[in-house]
């Protein structure tokens, strides 16, 4: 019986998760601030390690995509389109 190899999740620290961010995004306009916010409003999974909150990156990436292709904006009182 062969045994499942798993591999670990790619875990960040705010700092970190914003630089790796900027690697790929260098004009992102996402800041450590309002990560950080997120992290704490428990609107994006964390673990605390230490004083530390690691972030799991393939789960932001997926927040952020989702919430950038969502009407969840207008509802959270986002940008939202006038009427003409």
């Amino acid at each position: 019986m062969t045994e499942a190899v798993h591999t670990p999740p790619r875990m960040r620290g705010i700092k970190a998760a914003i630089e790796e961010i900027k690697e790929f995004d260098a004009a992102t306009a996402l800041t450590e601030t309002y990560l950080r916010r997120l992290v704490l409003r428990h609107e994006i999974p964390s673990v605390k390690a230490g004083r530390k909150y690691l972030i799991n990156m393939d789960i932001l990436n997926e927040y952020l995509c989702k919430g950038a292709c969502s009407d969840e904006l207008t509802a959270a009182g986002g940008i939202r389109k006038i009427a003409e």
